[in-house]
């Protein structure tokens, strides 16, 4: 009995906080025009900063990262908090150099950025590789996960008598159907807002994991302070300080982040993520203006810097808490979660992830219309089409693409190295080559159409046999990682694109015009809050080293 009332409250709970977000999604979009494509796919160009830096952590913030992050911090170290502390450093790029240049021009994809500096069979490459990474990775990813942990937290198969990957397809299902409405029915708005107040809920959620695993670690092992937060966090740090560092050999095997990509590889790689990913994007160019835009942007970048305490540390209390009962990495948050999380607040955290994983998928999902919508269909097959025939024909495409993500997802579950590498190397193919697309078409201003053609086709040739050959360090059978290959591609594919400026540049010089869509005047504390970010990012890589907690 006390089973089955215990499972009453997580589920009305669940529910009231879920039918929360979607009450107030509708309130705050009720008289919004969604009949023209820049009220459905860029939110009228309203957004303010607060918003779109919620809408921007919630966008990147999903299941998948929950669960393959920590579980790469529960197989290694705090290595992999390269992933957050980093994205500050680079949302600060996106800011002062990207923003100004995408909001000038008035784009509402970045296809339609690479058409404006190329050529439309340039945009229409792109766009198409976009729409396939979304629809066969981004997407089944985010649902996937989110599966994942409900299905370890809950024991949705053993609940029902499922299999574990029939009661993962089903979550996938529902978890699908709910993020479409979002995504399709209330188009661009809807999902920032939403976003903004699952952001909320996550930020107090996720944070409340570390605190409560470092409680339980201090009732589990006593200590001499009489406070359980205190003595949980002092064994941590003294049990295995090697895990508590951030800074690792240059051949470290994956999951683990040699130091050297810190700089490279893994600066490039964030570089694509927050300056030319569409669906990161695409909540900056729904701006207001600039000053909001870059605001957003920043503080984003705030936020970001909090990550390691709920994507990294719960990964490590793992490790302590629940000993030899994880048997594979992406394992390893959903089981702290159902081991430490109090009942009473279960059903609270559960609709937080719950919103996590709507978020990113609505969000990828929306992106992935907008781009099919007015790249493809009105950029190259019909250019003439109304914008009410576009928002209809959008939500028909959404409808689709949904369906096919969900019908892929659940298989997901084969990918043997997590799902976090399993995402991210997969994301290379199409990463570097739209961020050299556009950073070499800003700085040279004489780049032929063939030149982003010839230089995709080279990276996709070179990374895919990188891939496949998987070589390995020296005097070593760990393979290679793969930001090793983005380390050096990237300088490679920029330099094919000077060649092609130096022997073959065009007659006429190209120059961005300035189409009045938002006032540019930045945000004139700009600088105050950068160099806070830049302290800040400093100062916890030198907590997590051998300088602080890893000594």
């Amino acid at each position: 009995m006390g089973f089955f009332q215990s499972m009453g409250w997580i589920l009305i709970t669940f529910v009231l906080f879920t039918a929360l977000v979607a009450v107030i999604s509708w309130w705050k979009t009720r008289g919004d025009n969604l009949d023209t494509a820049e009220g459905y796919f860029l939110a009228s160009r309203s957004l303010p900063g607060v918003v779109i830096a919620g809408s921007l952590l919630l966008t990147n913030l999903s299941a998948e990262q929950l669960v393959g992050t920590n579980g790469q911090a529960w197989k290694s170290n705090m290595g992999c908090m390269a992933w957050e502390a980093g994205s500050a450093i680079t949302l600060l790029v996106m800011a002062y150099y990207f923003l100004p240049r995408y909001l000038k021009c008035g784009m509402a994809t970045i296809p339609q950025m690479l058409e404006t500096r190329y050529d439309r069979p340039t945009k229409a490459i792109f766009s198409i590789g976009f729409l396939i990474v979304y629809i066969c990775v981004s997407l089944p990813v985010i649902l996937y996960s989110g599966a994942l942990v409900f299905e370890n937290i809950f024991g949705i198969s053993t609940m029902f008598g499922l299999s574990k990957f029939g009661a993962i397809a089903i979550i996938c299902v529902l978890t699908g159907i709910v993020g479409g409405c979002y995504a399709i029915f209330g188009g661009l708005k809807a999902v920032a807002v939403s976003d903004t107040i699952n952001g909320v809920g996550l930020i107090l959620g996720g944070l409340m994991v570390p605190f409560i695993g470092l409680m339980a670690l201090g009732h589990m092992y006593g200590g001499d302070s009489g406070v359980a937060l205190i003595d949980g966090l002092k064994y941590m740090v003294t049990a295995d300080p090697a895990r508590m560092n951030a800074i690792n050999a240059w051949n470290a095997p994956e999951p683990e982040v040699p130091w050297p990509l810190l700089f490279t590889g893994m600066f490039f790689n964030n570089l694509y993520a927050w300056c030319t990913h569409q669906s990161f994007v695409q909540r900056t160019l729904a701006a207001r203006n600039l000053k909001e835009a870059q605001k957003g942007a920043i503080y984003a970048g705030f936020l970001k810097l909090m990550g390691p305490l709920y994507l990294v540390l719960p990964g490590i209390i793992a490790v302590y808490l629940l000993g030899d009962q994880v048997g594979m990495m992406d394992e390893a948050y959903p089981m702290l979660i159902a081991a430490i999380i109090p009942k009473p607040v279960m059903g609270f955290f559960a609709a937080v992830m719950f919103g996590a994983i709507l978020s990113s998928f609505n969000s990828v999902l929306n992106s992935s219309v907008t781009m099919f919508t007015l790249d493809i269909y009105r950029g190259i097959l019909r250019p003439k089409a109304t914008d009410l025939y576009c928002v209809r024909l959008g939500k028909w495409v959404g409808t689709v693409l949904a369906v096919v993500s969900i019908a892929v997802s659940p298989f997901v579950y084969f990918a043997s190295s997590g799902i976090t590498t399993f995402l991210n190397s997969l994301l290379q193919y199409l990463a570097m080559p739209v961020l050299v697309a556009v950073l070499a078409g800003f700085i040279w201003d004489r780049l032929p159409a063939i030149a982003p053609k010839v230089m995709a086709v080279f990276h996709v040739v070179v990374y895919a046999a990188f891939m496949l050959i998987a070589p390995t360090y020296p005097g070593s059978d760990a393979p290679i990682h793969y930001l090793y290959a983005i380390a050096v591609l990237f300088p490679v594919d920029m330099l094919i694109m000077w060649l092609f400026q130096r022997f073959r540049p065009t007659d006429k010089a190209f120059a961005l015009k300035d189409s009045g869509a938002v006032d540019l005047t930045p945000w004139k504390y700009r600088h105050v809050a950068s160099g806070i970010a830049i302290v800040l990012t400093i100062a916890i890589y030198i907590l997590f080293s051998p300088l602080g907690l890893a000594k």
